[in-house]
This record gives structure tokens, C-alpha cells and sequence, in this order.
């Protein structure tokens, strides 16, 4: 268990306002999910998942402050990819 939070973004709503240069990046299976990390601590701090490719899952554990209009709620993670389309882009309303 890797502990990511997860909140879906759209890609038009992600700006890296620094860092960079400290992200690599890498794929597996379909190439589709871009799985991102710092190449120092190993953390993922967002990642471009394969159920939303055009927009990004960010790990609100590397924020410093959640947005307020952010709700927590649970999420059958072992079962993803039969709920996956219900969280698309929730954060664009």
C-alpha cells in the first residue's frame, strides 16, 4: 500500500509550479497510466491514471493545503476499474 489520496484533475487544472526537473517518469502493460515520481524521496505525487488519461490523479498528501471544496469519501480501491468512470473528472464541476 503506497498511502496516495487520490483526486482527479483535469489537465488544464495541474500547474507544476516547481520541480520539474526532480519528476521522472514511467510506464508499464498498456502505457497508458503514466506513473510519475520524485527521482530523490521515491514519492508520487500525481500520476496520469489509465482511467482518466486526459487529466491527472493527484496525491493530496503532497499538498500543502486542500482546497476547500475537497470531500473526502471512500472508494472501493481492490474494485477500481468497475467504479473508475463515477470519479471522472469530479473536480471539474
Amino acid at each position: 500500500m503506497v498511502g496516495f489520496q487520490h483526486i482527479i484533475v483535469p489537465a488544464a487544472r495541474l500547474h507544476l509550479l516547481s520541480g520539474s526537473d526532480d519528476i521522472t517518469t514511467y510506464t508499464f502493460n498498456s502505457g497508458v497510466a503514466k506513473h510519475t515520481f520524485c527521482k530523490h524521496c521515491g514519492v508520487k505525487p500525481f500520476y496520469t491514471p489509465r482511467s482518466n488519461p486526459d487529466g491527472y490523479s493527484v496525491n493530496l498528501r503532497c499538498m500543502k493545503e486542500l482546497p476547500p471544496e475537497v470531500e473526502i469519501e471512500p472508494f472501493d480501491g481492490q474494485n477500481w476499474e468497475d467504479h473508475a468512470a463515477e470519479l471522472k473528472h469530479l473536480s471539474e464541476s
